[in-house]
């Protein structure tokens, strides 16, 4: 055989050895999570999966089970599933299953890209709790039952904090998501002899004590939210507090519109938020953004009844209050108190900036556009010559219409630190039924109209005001 043949014969036998043990490109990328609790493991430095972008998401449902961020095999899937009732939960509507909540966070906080899964057609009794981290990342609560508190006060343990039932503390890249349902109970609680709050026919009604916000999460980031049904909260629904990188989407919150005090997501202290297609009835804030807020974006929200979306309260006890880049758009306000809301106490200090309410429908609301500087809660607030600095407040395609017991446009602003800046394009809101009883009011407001206004708002003064107060006192 002669060198040429040798040759052919060695090519060939290395074609067919080649065939017989492919290389699998995506091996490297095989994730399994039996190997991740064991130290030292080669997959640990994988990176996890980005945290989503504050945008509009596509409307789909969420999986039943979150994808792992890498490929794995089914089997290494279910190490990853922390179903409560493995740890002892009941579900029957009346047991309490605190414990095994308790002890399936334990276990799922050290596992990366855990889930927690609350299982549908069961109802879970769980008191007050605080959720502690920091966990691996990736951690995920699908609540695809009911999860409740206690029925009402009476129920609730004596050692038990009355001022939050579910809080999430310390968190990083953590998802509460679901089909399911969050009850609040809060009838009950609606009907302390403490608070007075608006009844039928102008009638006063008791209101809240130490009624507990329903959610809270603090100090976290980086935490999705979405597809739950959220409702009857004893006061606040959700609130986020010292919390930085929050989404919010696809929620449907609901409470009876006089239940009082359930704000249906507030958010202090808290930076780039992204609040989205989400449907909020209630009996106070639709949605409320207190003090040290920041790049939040409100897109696609449904509100009402409620008292609108608002800006505060901001100032109280003469404290400093800092909100900046608020965007509020594509919303429909309907049958609500308020529509788009600035509210400031007499005495503080600070500054509300950059803010843009654009597209937004309102459907038989009092009170559409307002800034109101002098909020007070009893007929007790003095005069003081300090206050919030209220500056660049735009109000574009706000159309609609409104109660005529309120006029649609209110602008009372400080006598000492006059709002400025303030634009108005296309804005025409019209009567719901009968006609306009007072005209728009301006009280030491600057801006400009881009657009003729319905109805007209001459009261709103061009230009700047001639002495500007000493504004260091008001940066923020």
């Amino acid at each position: 055989m002669d060198l040429a043949h040798v040759c052919f014969f060695i090519w060939i036998l290395a074609i067919l050895t080649f065939y017989q043990h492919p290389i699998n490109v995506n091996a490297r990328y095989h994730y399994h999570k039996k190997q991740q609790k064991t130290k030292g493991s080669p997959f640990i430095d994988e990176a996890p999966a980005p945290a989503p972008a504050l945008v509009p998401s596509t409307p789909a449902d969420p999986p039943s089970i979150p994808s792992d961020p890498y490929p794995t095999d089914p089997g290494d899937t279910l190490d990853c599933i922390f179903d409560v009732t493995a740890y002892g939960a009941v579900g029957d509507g009346s047991s309490d299953d605190t414990v095994a909540f308790r002890e399936a966070w334990k276990a799922a906080c050290s596992v990366e890209s855990a889930t927690i899964l609350v299982p549908s057609d069961k109802s879970f009794t769980i008191t007050s709790t605080i959720f502690s981290g920091p966990c691996k990342p990736g951690l995920v609560l699908q609540v695809n039952g009911v999860l409740m508190p206690p029925k009402g006060p009476d129920c609730w343990p004596k050692a038990d904090s009355r001022k939050q039932w579910l809080v999430f503390y310390r968190l990083d890249d953590m998802k509460l998501t679901g089909n399911g349902t969050i009850e609040g109970n809060g009838h009950k609680w609606w009907e302390l002899p403490c608070k007075p709050h608006k009844g039928p026919k102008g009638s006063s009604l008791p209101g809240p004590c130490e009624s507990p916000a329903m959610i809270r999460f603090f100090m976290s980031s980086n935490i999705v939210v979405s597809g739950l049904r959220i409702q009857n909260s004893p006061q606040f629904h959700m609130k986020f507090d010292g919390c930085e990188g929050v989404l919010i989407e696809e929620l449907s919150i609901s409470t009876p519109k006089l239940s009082p005090n359930t704000d249906g997501i507030h958010i202090e202290n808290t930076k780039s938020v992204g609040i989205y297609n989400s449907m909020i009835s209630n009996g106070d804030d639709c949605i409320s953004i207190g003090p040290g807020c920041s790049n939040v974006d409100i897109n696609g929200v449904t509100c009402g009844p409620s008292h609108g979306i608002s800006i505060g309260s901001l100032g109280v006890h003469n404290s400093q209050a800092c909100v900046s880049n608020i965007t509020v758009r594509n919303a429909v306000i309907r049958e609500s108190d308020n529509g788009v809301r600035i509210k400031t106490w007499q005495g503080g200090t600070g500054s509300v900036s950059g803010i843009s309410f654009e597209n937004i429908q309102m459907e038989n609301v009092r009170n559409c556009i307002i800034v109101d500087q002098y909020y007070c809660l009893s007929k007790e607030c003095l005069n003081q010559t300090s206050a919030v600095y209220v500056t660049d407040i735009r109000y574009k395609n706000i159309k609609g219409t409104y109660d005529v017991r309120n006029p649609p446009i209110h602008f009372a602003c400080s006598d000492t630190v006059a709002c400025t800046n303030i634009t108005m394009a296309e804005v025409e809101l019209l009567p719901q039924e009968g006609e306009l009883v007072d005209d728009p009011f301006c009280w030491n407001a600057y801006g400009i109209e881009e657009t003729l206004t319905i109805p007209p708002i001459g009261c709103l003064q061009e230009g700047m005001p001639q002495a500007i107060t000493e504004t260091s006192q008001y940066s923020c």
